[in-house]
């Protein structure tokens, strides 16, 4: 399961809604890939529809996706988001991280 925080939510619904997407339909595709400089890096981006090998889930009246693949690395994770002058964005809050960058946008097990 991953949970979304409910200042994340508040984003995501105000993304979605500026790229056309519909926060009641759509979905927010979460994985991760290879790179980064911890070796790997959060994918974050929204999406139409599931794919046949997505898990499903909602937190906070979000739907995310994410690929069987990704999901062994993202569970218990929480999708957070911190604004303002220090704010970085998009924050990823992953209990199976053992090491991540400064940036905290890449992480290794």
């Amino acid at each position: 399961m991953i949970k979304v925080a409910p200042e994340a939510k508040v984003k995501i619904a105000s993304l979605m809604q500026e790229d056309g997407f519909d926060v009641q339909q759509d979905f927010v595709r979460v994985g991760v890939k290879s790179g980064g400089c911890s070796g790997l890096s959060y994918d974050l981006h929204f999406d139409k529809k599931a794919q046949e090998d997505d898990k499903i889930f909602e937190d906070n009246d979000v739907k995310l996706i994410v690929d069987k693949k990704s999901f062994l690395y993202l569970i218990g994770t929480t999708l957070e988001y911190s604004g303002g002058l220090n704010g970085k964005g998009f924050v990823f809050n992953n209990p199976n991280a053992q090491r991540t960058c400064g940036c905290g946008e890449s992480f290794s097990l």
